[in-house]
């Protein structure tokens, strides 16, 4: 087997977990490494045991490489993808795409014209009970739906001492706790039920209207204590926390609650979906439960299992039931099917997996709230 030879942009959080993902695929190879300096790339590529090192511009010289992830700050993300399609490259981009949606609009129309493969890493539809909801709600098991709760929690920006670069409007953009995991709940929200949110109200709140910047690197979720005179002190612009009322297509109501200021939520984000037959309640912290609520008869836990579960639900289980699997399994099951697309060398017509399209719709929403906001009203989307 000839395997497909991939290039990964970017190493701080996430690009080592796109790394360990491909590394579980049997026709894949990680065989470069980028960053934004020869020296960087070198020393971060030996870290990680990949052969090849490069910056950027050279690393798209590559004729061998046919696939590249970028999972670099957010302003970089339009620039470089486009540079990746135009160099004939399939792309894997992390959310959110753009940091606007011109820069968005524009990439989905490459995408188009250039019939790559094309991807956003929304990684959290690949939760095995994620797509189960998602198929019992295509069957019918679920009903209509009548209510949505969703809230995404995390407390790695607890304290004002606590700073990454997702802090920095420059680098990540106007919206911070929204456009980060909001992304991911929203998106999750569409995915599962079928339904396109159509008007938002939000409300946000900045808890640490000033932060303390470390002088010296801290990298995500690493939780280093540096001493007082190793800091300085910004102001912060972006939320930490943010509630938004949603109305969707079918007419009916939901509401999210996002935060990373929630002390001991380290990566929780939770649903209920309430239909006309059942309500599903599903927490990310606990992925391999899923809890069925019925109005008639007893409640339901059910685990995943590949024995128990719908069979487009049981394509994503690599394992037995009992044997845990957990959010690094989210990105091998989405890569296995952005890969499969690659191997056959371009698009699908409709993709099983998220693309440049769905970033996009995403980048929309987080916009509309973003504007809701501001303007303290309802918006459309």
């Amino acid at each position: 087997m000839e395997k497909i030879k991939v290039g990964i942009v970017g190493t701080g959080f996430i690009g080592p977990a796109h790394i360990e993902a491909l590394r579980r695929l049997p026709n894949v190879e990680v065989a470069a490494l980028c960053e934004v300096n020869i020296e960087l790339a070198k020393e971060k590529a030996a870290q990680l045991g990949i052969a090849r090192a490069y910056v950027f511009d050279d690393l798209l010289k590559q004729d061998d490489i046919q696939s590249v992830h970028i999972c670099t700050p957010n302003f970089l993300h339009y620039s470089q993808s486009k540079a990746a399609l135009l160099a004939g490259k399939h792309v894997v981009c992390e959310k959110p795409l753009a940091k606007d949606l011109h820069e968005a609009e524009e990439l989905v129309a490459l995408a188009a014209q250039t019939g790559l493969v094309n991807a956003v890493h929304f990684n959290l539809r690949y939760y095995p009970l994620v797509r189960q909801m998602k198929t019992m709600r295509e069957k019918g098991d679920l009903g209509d739906v009548y209510s949505i709760l969703g809230s995404y929690l995390q407390d790695w920006l607890f304290y004002e001492t606590d700073y990454n670069w997702r802090l920095e409007p420059d680098k990540s953009g106007d919206s911070r706790a929204i456009a980060d995991i909001g992304s991911h709940l929203m998106d999750v929200i569409e995915y599962i039920t079928g339904l396109k949110t159509v008007e938002v109200l939000a409300d946000f709140n900045t808890i640490h209207k000033t932060r303390k910047k470390p002088l010296k690197a801290v990298e995500t979720y690493s939780g280093k204590m540096l001493k007082p005179e190793d800091y300085a002190d910004v102001p912060i612009t972006t939320e930490d926390h943010a509630n938004v009322l949603l109305r969707f297509d079918n007419g009916n109501r939901g509401s999210v609650t996002v935060s990373q200021v929630s002390a001991g939520r380290k990566n929780q984000l939770k649903l209920e979906i309430s239909g006309s037959k059942k309500t599903f309640a599903f927490n990310s912290e606990a992925p391999n439960e899923l809890w069925i609520g019925n109005r008639d008869g007893y409640n339901e836990v059910l685990m995943r299992d590949p024995s128990l579960a719908y069979p487009e639900a049981r394509a994503l289980m690599s394992f037995p039931g009992g044997h845990n699997e957990g959010f690094p399994d989210t990105s091998k099951q989405m890569f296995k099917e952005v890969y499969a697309a690659i191997e056959a060398g371009k698009q699908p017509e409709s993709p099983s997996f998220p693309t440049f399209a769905d970033g996009y719709r995403e980048l929309l929403i987080c916009e509309r709230i973003l504007e809701s906001n501001r303007s303290q009203t309802w918006t459309k989307v």
